[in-house]
């Protein structure tokens, strides 16, 4: 038997146990990141402390797995600088029980639980520092900073992360290839625990083949600044929070130029490995060289950053909810509910207000909620605003961080129908309009991306006027959209040629989604403008669409908006939302405002007249929600650029339910305002549904068969037929 000394099998041992560790922990922490993804698209909650149990859990695999090398002389050292890592993992992984809303106090958090690793290494290294911001280069670029408190709170943490990865790697196993995959063993392990899930996966990319680089330069100082070096791409540049699939899903936005970054980032991390390994023999460069370098990659990365980046501070802001709401019970019309809203607001925010301006905070007041939008999100300021005596409750408004190109529009490759689409014929649209209701002297508001106001389908149906668009994201002053999202549901709701239910109803249209996130004040601003339009509530619209849901990543709380709901009811003004797309689970459509008694959800059908398996699922908050049914499968629409494109979801079921409401005021004027008799009238009128598609559960699974079905598909026909004789 060979003595231990000169057996391989502890070196066996340490390379099986260095790729479980790699593997174990790629697999819980980007699996740990999907899922929790998938589940907050899919409508499931989600709670922060599951994230620190994940990361935690990870942090006692890889400690148990190094734990067993101690027990060999030969690979001991290994044992303990991979135990060093799991530590440190395991500590800085409890921060992440902090809700994602709350970043600053997670980075806070991070900076305290890391500080004490980092006090074990002495002294920096300019050739490690150089290398670390020469990688991280390409986020300056591709990315943007947050505000200066989350900026700042993202230097310190890069800072104490890189020297907490410095003492664990102050002794470690020589030459290159040996040392550099026990150094890129314990770097992927710390880069796992730094920031949050999604920011920590670009670190463990980047991080790990640095073990080669860290394996030459050897000294813990340089290996502490490389990682801080490279730490501070990711942690200053781009937003977690945005990172998320609900935002990335089939668009070039944040992810896409994170991911471009990270590969950049990757192929001047093989740049040094090479450079590195060549160089592993000789000796390292002079101190006054190495300071050279890092002043020649401040100043390119400077260049990039305000010659090609976004420079500025882009950080989030919060939306600050007061106690004393309005009340509008026994108003009617839209003059009478802006008189109150407006006055209620102007008395009840003026201590606020002031206090505000003394603190020299910028702010935005709101009066469908009173409330307030400040522009900061520090945790001091945070706390003064919660402490207050007049306010309800803070919360997050997330502000989307710019990207270097606006994400491309949909474009549509279908030709132009040449009679009605199914999903207008199902619900017997023709029928009514044979009759004479066709939305004349109905105007319909559309609250989503944007509306191409040039697409033959709908051009002639904008109202005109300076009064009939809002754009507080891009400041297009006629109606554009640069998503595509907006223009498909208008055609749906009042589109001409068949493309449409109600094609002689006017529309209005304002952006509060841009790109695929938003907040509670940019809803506000477009739920505000249909109420009075350019301050006119007389111009107010009739009906309204709205294609969007705001869940608790975009910074709602199941109560956000609803005065905001109530007051437009109040106001003889139909507020149709689109049910959700996150079924087949039942009690999936809890997001805000289709949650609401007030709003008139919609799920979606397919052709077939079965409920499709996205459609989002009540009961929600003891409620039976969706209220209707419409087609939400395949419909074939306007996109931007005067083509028409197939798209699927509620977002497409909610407009034919707007468009039937226009038809029919039309059909019988006195009933519009009269939003309680409309809903009576859909519900009595519509046809029944009593299937769903292959890939839902059965109808009946969520207890009453209405939380899946609602109260039918909606009836254009019937509809329009039962509100002539009604009174």
């Amino acid at each position: 038997m060979q003595p231990e000394s000169r057996s391989v099998w502890p070196v066996v041992g340490a390379v099986f146990t260095g790729l479980w560790i790699t593997g174990i922990t790629w697999f819980l922490q980007a699996g740990w990141w999907t899922a929790s993804e998938l589940a907050v698209t899919a409508g499931a909650t989600f709670y922060p402390i599951y994230a620190a149990a994940v990361t935690v859990g990870n942090a006692v695999l890889v400690a148990g797995s190094a734990a067993l090398l101690l027990l060999s002389p030969r690979v001991r050292v290994v044992g303990k600088v991979w135990l060093g890592a799991a530590l440190v993992l395991g500590v800085i992984g409890l921060a992440r029980a902090i809700p994602g809303p709350y970043h600053e106090w997670f980075l806070a958090a991070q900076i305290v639980l890391l500080a004490p690793f980092a006090w074990r290494v002495r002294g920096w290294g300019a050739l490690g520092l150089a290398t670390g911001l020469a990688v991280a280069v390409p986020w300056a670029w591709g990315g943007s900073l947050g505000g200066w408190v989350e900026s700042l709170l993202g230097v310190v943490l890069a800072f104490v992360a890189g020297y907490a990865a410095g003492g664990v790697l102050r002794r470690f196993p020589g030459g290159f290839w040996a040392g550099g995959l026990v150094a890129g063993v314990a770097l992927l392990v710390v880069a796992a625990g730094i920031g949050q899930p999604g920011v920590s996966l670009t670190l463990m990319l980047l991080l790990a083949p640095l073990g080669f680089v860290a394996s030459v330069l050897r000294a813990p100082g340089q290996i502490a600044a490389m990682t801080t070096g490279l730490a501070v791409g990711p942690l200053l540049f781009v937003d977690p929070g945005e990172l998320s699939l609900s935002l990335n899903f089939g668009s070039r936005d944040v992810g896409y130029w994170a991911a471009l970054a990270v590969g950049l980032s990757l192929v001047v991390v093989l740049m040094f490995i090479i450079l590195y390994g060549v160089a592993a023999r000789h000796p390292l460069p002079h101190p006054a060289v190495a300071a050279a370098m890092v002043l020649i990659v401040l100043a390119g990365g400077t260049f990039v950053y305000f010659g090609l980046g976004q420079p500025g501070w882009h950080g989030d802001r919060l939306f600050v909810v007061l106690k004393s709401q309005a009340d509008v019970g026994g108003l009617k019309g839209a003059p009478a509910v802006h008189e109150r809203l407006t006055s209620h607001a102007a008395s009840t925010q003026q201590g606020l207000r002031k206090a505000l301006g003394e603190r020299g905070l910028k702010y935005k007041p709101y009066y469908l909620v009173n409330a307030i939008e400040v522009w900061a999100s520090d945790p001091v300021t945070r706390g003064w605003l919660s402490s207050r005596s007049d306010v309800d409750r803070v919360l997050g408004n997330p502000e989307l961080r710019p990207v270097p190109e606006r994400p491309e529009p949909l474009k549509g490759d279908k030709a132009a129908p040449s009679s009605p689409l199914w999903n207008v014929e199902i619900i017997g649209a023709p029928a009514a309009w044979a009759s004479g209701a066709r939305g004349q002297g109905v105007v319909i508001g559309s609250s989503d991306s944007g509306v191409d106001g040039t697409h033959p389908a709908i051009a002639a149906g904008w109202r005109g006027g300076s009064d009939s668009w809002l754009d507080p994201w891009y400041g297009t002053k006629t109606p554009t959209d640069l998503n595509g999202h907006g223009t498909h549901t208008v055609g749906s709701a009042a589109g001409k040629n068949g493309v449409g239910v109600a094609p002689d109803a006017q529309w209005i249209g304002c952006v509060n989604l841009g790109r695929n996130m938003s907040n509670p004040a940019s809803y506000l601003d477009c739920m505000e403008f249909m109420l009075a339009p350019g301050g006119n509530p007389a111009r107010a619209a009739n009906v309204l669409n709205n294609s969007w849901g705001c869940p608790v990543q975009e910074g709602c709380d199941p109560q956000t908006f609803a005065p905001a709901v109530r007051a437009l009811r109040a106001a003889g003004i139909f507020f149709v939302v689109s049910a959700g797309n996150t079924g087949p689970f039942c009690q999936s459509g809890r997001d805000v405002p289709s949650r609401y008694t007030e709003s008139f959800s919609v799920g979606a059908v397919n052709k077939d007249r079965q409920v499709t398996s996205f459609s989002s699922r009540g009961p929600v908050a003891g409620r039976i929600k969706p209220d209707i049914t419409a087609p939400g499968a395949a419909i074939l629409s306007a996109l931007p650029g005067g083509g028409y494109g197939e798209l699927d979801g509620t977002s497409m079921a909610g407009p034919h339910v707007a468009g039937v409401v226009a038809l029919i005021w039309s059909a019988n004027p006195e009933l519009a305002g009269n939003v309680e008799r409309t809903e009576q009238i859909l519900r009595e009128t519509a046809s029944p549904v009593t299937a769903v598609d292959s890939e839902s559960q059965p109808i009946g699974e969520c207890g009453d068969t209405r939380n899946v079905t609602g109260a039918g598909l909606v009836s254009a026909s019937g509809a329009v037929a039962l509100a002539r004789s009604a009174r």
